[in-house]
């Protein structure tokens, strides 16, 4: 078995920007829960959307939030993870709104209305992998253009 290999910075977040889908981990009042999300990065942020009466979106924001991606090869037994952590801020300007909009919409695959925008500036951003032969084509999550 390999040893998890330490990702830098910008690998971290060229994984990261790849994806389209990851979890949000916050604490509610119901205790610490996981919440699969679509997301897209903008700028040193990771954005996501949620309905404001569910359980994310009655989270207490400027509250810690860590939001993970990763890909994971089965046959090859190899995998990646990268966790960014930081504060958890509800994103009211519509100018910012326009701009997560124009730099690329997160939609989520839920129904209902999600029109709750949510930044997670990180102030971490960190990522291991386990396993080698990684090419760039096969260690992203999805095929989004980055």
């Amino acid at each position: 078995m390999d040893e998890p290999l330490e990702l830098s910075a910008e690998k971290c977040l060229e994984l990261l920007s790849g994806g389209v889908l990851g979890r949000v981990a916050a604490c509610t009042a119901a205790g610490p829960r996981i919440f699969p999300v679509n997301y897209s990065v903008v700028d040193d942020a990771v954005v996501f959307r949620t309905t404001p009466l569910g359980s994310l979106g009655t989270t207490g924001w400027q509250t810690e939030l860590a939001f993970e991606v990763d890909h994971v090869d089965h046959d090859e037994e190899r995998g990646w993870s990268v966790i960014a952590q930081g504060r958890g801020e509800v994103v009211q300007d519509p100018t910012e709104v326009a701009r997560i909009r124009a730099v690329w919409e997160p939609r989520p695959w839920a129904g209902g209305t999600r029109h709750l925008y949510v930044w997670l500036r990180w102030r971490e951003l960190t990522g291991r992998r386990v396993g080698g032969g990684w090419t760039h084509e096969d260690e992203l999550p999805s095929r989004r253009p980055v």
